[in-house]
């Protein structure tokens, strides 16, 4: 079978290169894509009087019949043609005859691939997109029972202040929110057409890039024709918004770990999204988000592979951008599965109030609230807050909680201290009482919830 390119050369490629060279075992995922972009390409050849019509209309019906056999997997990809566009230029000669031949003409493997990949990388992000919305809605879903759910909020993994669990879990949903929004932004980078760039410089043939622009959706071509072909930097924002992405995932699998565990037992996973162990039977394992966290790294890799692979190039096309298409594939798979199984992990978990609670009522998060006491009868706060940390130190040697000292023992620390300090002090109040724009108090809470709903109905 002799190469679509093979003209000028009198030997055939080594096997072993042929091997390495050839990326038809990855780039296969384009098909589709490629199929759209040559349709495309083939109206505006028409269109622009380049080829004749019945040629067009030939090559069109050749383009669509091998894209129902590729949507109903019936065609088998070659290595000894390296890629995807020349294995489906190679079926449309073999489906129509030589006439196949004339779709290339003003085009170049260089910006079909291109092409190809802002096609993707398109419809993937906008997917992508979809599947943060329906983590979103299942945090909604669980805020939404749990505005007055209590758990310690912490600091240094040491207990902080008292919070609402839906202010806690809200903060995923604005991460998941500026997610989702930088990934809308990309579309304008990601939606420049490169077809019709050819090789580097353009052709001599009287194209109509906007034409075929139009054809596929694109709102704007690259004006640049070195540029449009070697151009990845819109592979490169979704793996850094990916990246962005996949550390949220991770926080908030690293709390699930955390939250399911018999130290924090703040909340259980479903069964369907846990393991056992082969040896211990008593073991509930949160391979879900373990797996969640772990995935991370393989995204931030692909981001640096690309990076290090682009960062040494001249322009325009160079053989190393073959490199551009697996890290970006995996990271589609991997936010996409990822996505996917949290979702549901969040909305089918169980949470424990009681055991929340419990922790707000056995530690000393209260303590800020004993200071802005003090400060509200006219202590400098300074001064409120040395005072309460010899208040604390005092509770500690004594083996009690703040709740659990008399009025007495506080009035030993300072004489401002009245009855009603027991009432500040009840963790309810305390969370109720930081009613701040954007703090956990429960109507700021309501009011935050609110808003996250109108933004997903947007």
């Amino acid at each position: 079978m002799s190469k679509l390119w093979g003209g000028r050369f009198t030997k055939e490629t080594n096997q072993l290169v042929e091997k390495f060279t050839a990326s038809i075992e990855f780039d296969q995922k384009l098909a589709l894509e490629d199929i759209e972009g040559s349709l495309a390409h083939v109206e505006m050849l028409g269109s622009c009087g380049i080829i004749p019509a019945e040629d067009v209309e030939q090559i069109k019906k050749g383009l669509t019949s091998i894209r129902e056999k590729v949507l109903n997997h019936e065609v088998s990809f070659s290595v000894e043609d390296e890629d995807i566009h020349m294995n489906i230029e190679r079926m449309l000669i073999e489906e129509i005859g030589p006439v196949g031949g004339k779709l290339h003409t003003g085009r170049s493997r260089n910006d079909q691939v291109a092409t190809d990949m802002h096609l993707y990388l398109r419809n993937q992000t906008k997917e992508i997109i979809e599947l943060i919305r329906f983590v979103q809605e299942a945090i909604i879903s669980q805020a939404k029972q749990h505005v007055e759910t209590i758990l310690p909020g912490y600091t240094h993994l040491q207990r902080a202040q008292p919070i609402s669990f839906a202010h806690h879990l809200l903060a995923y949903f604005w991460m998941f929110e500026r997610d989702k929004e930088r990934l809308q932004d990309s579309l304008k980078r990601i939606n420049w057409s490169p077809l019709g760039a050819g090789a580097l410089a353009g052709t001599t043939f009287p194209i109509d890039r906007q034409f075929s622009a139009k054809q596929l959706g694109f709102e704007t071509v690259y004006p640049n024709s070195l540029d449009a072909v070697s151009d990845r930097d819109f592979i490169l924002e979704f793996l850094s918004i990916a990246s962005i992405l996949m550390m949220h995932i991770s926080r908030l699998s690293e709390e699930l770990v955390l939250w399911s565990s018999q130290e924090f037992q703040f909340v259980e996973l479903d069964d369907s999204f846990c393991t056992g162990s082969s040896i211990m039977p008593q073991k509930k394992n949160p391979d879900v988000p373990e797996l969640l966290r772990g995935k991370t790294g393989r995204v931030y890799g692909n981001l640096i592979g690309l990076l290090t692979t682009l960062k040494g190039l001249p322009l325009a096309y160079n053989k190393d951008l073959q490199e551009d298409k697996e890290g970006m594939f995996d990271t589609v798979e991997t936010l996409a599965g990822s996505l996917q199984l949290l979702a549901p992990m969040i909305e089918t978990m169980t949470v424990k109030r009681e055991n929340m609670y419990k922790a707000v009522s056995q530690d000393y998060s209260n303590a800020t609230d004993l200071a802005d006491y003090l400060a509200g009868k006219g202590i400098p706060f300074r001064e409120a807050h040395e005072i309460i940390g010899r208040i604390v130190l005092y509770a500690i040697q004594h083996d009690k909680y703040l709740l659990d000292l008399s009025l007495g023992e506080y009035r030993n620390f300072s004489g401002a201290f009245e009855e009603d300090i027991f009432e500040v002090l009840q963790p309810k109040n305390v969370v109720a009482a930081r009613n701040s724009y954007g703090g956990t108090g429960f109507s700021q809470v309501e009011t935050q919830l609110n808003l996250a709903i109108e933004k997903l109905e947007k």
